[in-house]
Parts: C-alpha cells; structure tokens; sequence
C-alpha cells in the first residue's frame, strides 16, 4: 500500500512542477503578445557567453537614471536601499522611449496612454544626493541571446549605426524583450514559447 502512496506523491509532485514551469511560460508568452511595446537604444558590449553563446549586452537608455528624476526621495535619505523602482517611459521624437520621472515603490498613478511604466529593481547603495547622481535599476533585460556566430557581426554594425530592443510590458510594469531592431528593421524575434 505504502509503494502506491509513493507513486502517486511522485506523479502529483510532477504534475505540480509541470503545472508551475507552464504558468511561467504562459506569463511570459502573455507579455510579448499583449504587452505595450516600447523601443530603446542599446549600446554594444561583449557579445560572447562560453555557456550560451552569443549575446547582445543590453545597455540602454534607462541602465542608467539620473536621481533628479525620482520623485518620492524621502527628505534625510543620502543612499538607496534594496527596493522596487517604477520608471515612467514616453516615447522621443526619434521613437525611442526615454525616462521622464521614476518613483521608489509604486507609480501614485497609471501612465498615459503615450506614456509606459516599466519596474525595476534597486541595490542598496547607490547615491541619492550628489546633483549629478545616477542610479542603475535591474529590469531584467540584461541580455539578449542570439544565433551562434551573429554576436560579433551585431557588435561592430552597433558602434556605427542605431540598434535597439523592442520591449513588451505588462500592465504592472514587467518587462521581456521582444526583438533585436537594426533602426527600422527586425533582425532577431523571441518566441513566445
């Protein structure tokens, strides 16, 4: 009796891991379909990972925000603590989004419709009252992977023309990069599955 138990434990603790790695698929397959796409510039990086291959180091237009931007610093706070930021993006008149004003904690209200909030997350540390201070919020957009062979191709067509990475959000903000763009041109679309 003891040995059917187990067979059945096993079959609902694999059911249950299934059931788990399909709902973050699925999470993330409805943010590249639904979410709001917005475009951002990407400078190049070193394309190469020995364990994954080829790369696109995603460092873009808002790896870095200056604090002036942050609206609700509280007054005596001198450096940053491990906490969740909100970064209000509006689209340039080159098309590619910028930041214009970021919050730590929540948005105290929903972006317009030509406005688009991404979340992000804060290290311990970082500065908050010299005037020309930046911070550098993890998104978790760092990377995008590519075919064998295409990293250093990439790299060096990016130190002479514009790229950059179309993004999908979700409502609250999480972010998953949807394409590779050269200017106006798609060169490398993620799969929802």
């Amino acid at each position: 009796m003891s040995g059917k138990r187990l067979i059945i434990a096993a079959l609902v603790l694999g059911l249950v891991q299934i059931g788990f790695l399909s709902w973050i698929i699925a999470g993330r397959a409805a943010i590249l379909r639904n979410g709001k796409e917005v475009l951002l510039k990407v400078e190049p990086v070193d394309p190469r990972d020995l364990l994954r291959g080829d790369y696109i180091s995603i460092n873009n237009s808002i790896s870095r925000i200056p604090v002036k931007l942050i609206a609700n610093i509280p007054a005596g706070k001198f450096t940053s603590n491990d906490t969740s930021i909100v970064v209000r993006l509006k689209k340039g008149a080159d098309g590619y989004w910028q930041p214009t004003t970021a919050w730590f904690g929540k948005a105290p209200a929903p972006a317009g419709p030509d406005e688009a909030d991404i979340a992000g997350r804060v290290a311990d540390g970082w500065g908050l009252r010299e005037p020309d201070a930046t911070i550098a919020p993890e998104y978790g957009i760092d990377r995008f992977y590519l075919p064998e062979g295409e990293g250093m191709a990439i790299q060096s067509d990016m130190r002479v023309r514009p790229f950059g990475i179309k993004l999908a959000l979700s409502a609250n903000g999480t972010a998953q990069i949807k394409a590779l763009m050269d200017g106006d041109k798609t060169l490398f679309e993620e799969p929802l599955y």
